[in-house]
């Protein structure tokens, strides 16, 4: 249940011509401590509840625990959530042996695409697509519980 993943921004587009998956997410946070996370997720018609622990010093490994949902109960438990919903549109890309997820998203956040690849070790290699910009993994700021407080909108040219 530990979650390898690292973090990137995009620098175009160009992703969305390679995608093999598109699905809209809507998530909100029952708790957002930096110690641990209570997400609730709407991912196209099915609901997820999800747990994720602190972050490893640098960044790339968490626990995460995640349950499957009846989509009824995640939209009730979107109503108890903090202030601040994730609204994303996740794109999945097959780049060599892995799977890239590059969200874009709308709101507060919009103008801000990010890609994510799940590793089976901090040290894995996978390739990097001509797309994917600077490593963020470990910027606080760019994880989703904390752009529901801090969205991308309100950081002006702080990048």
């Amino acid at each position: 249940m530990i979650e390898i993943e690292r973090k990137f921004l995009v620098t175009s587009e160009t992703f969305k011509k390679e995608a093999f998956k598109s699905t809209r997410i809507i998530q909100g946070y029952l708790n957002s401590h930096k110690q641990r996370a209570v997400r609730v997720r709407l991912k196209g018609e099915l609901g997820y509840l999800t747990i994720k622990g602190e972050s490893s010093k640098n960044g790339l490994s968490r626990f995460e625990w995640e349950k499957e949902i009846v989509k009824t109960e995640a939209q009730e438990l979107l109503n108890l959530c903090e202030p601040g919903v994730i609204d994303k549109m996740r794109y999945e890309i097959k780049v060599g042996h892995h799977i890239f997820e590059v969200d874009t998203f709308f709101g507060d956040n919009e103008g801000l695409i990010i890609a994510e690849i799940e590793l089976d070790n901090e040290e894995d290699t996978f390739e990097k697509p001509s797309w994917l910009g600077k490593e963020v993994s470990g910027e606080i700021k760019y994880y989703n519980s904390q752009l529901s407080k801090q969205p991308y909108n309100t950081w002006g040219n702080n990048l």
